[in-house]
């Protein structure tokens, strides 16, 4: 979840802000030492990360507060995009600056 300083597009929501995007882990780092997460994805799985906007990686924390929820059920873009409350908030802010 670090900061960079770049103008890459966000992978959620495809937009480029001025604040470049930041880390999300799409396995929360919460989980990588709990057994089941273990078992079920490899390392690299678990480390995988993805490049939000601030918006889009504030909102999958607000909306889906569960990290264990996000780490068994939401662990790809695809499913990310797929879930009602993020597909919402993506309908909403692709049409903000």
């Amino acid at each position: 979840m670090n900061s960079k300083s770049n103008q890459k597009p966000c992978e959620l929501c495809g937009r480029t802000t001025k604040d470049g995007t930041t880390e999300h882990h799409l396995i929360p780092r919460t989980c990588h030492s709990n057994k089941w997460f273990k078992k079920n994805f490899s390392r690299e799985q678990m480390n995988k990360t993805v490049d939000l906007c601030r918006p889009c990686h504030n909102a999958v924390h607000r909306l889906i507060p569960s990290e264990k929820y996000l780490g068994k059920h939401l662990f790809t873009l695809e499913l990310l995009r797929q879930h009602p409350a993020i597909a919402k908030f993506l309908t909403w802010i692709k049409k903000q600056k």
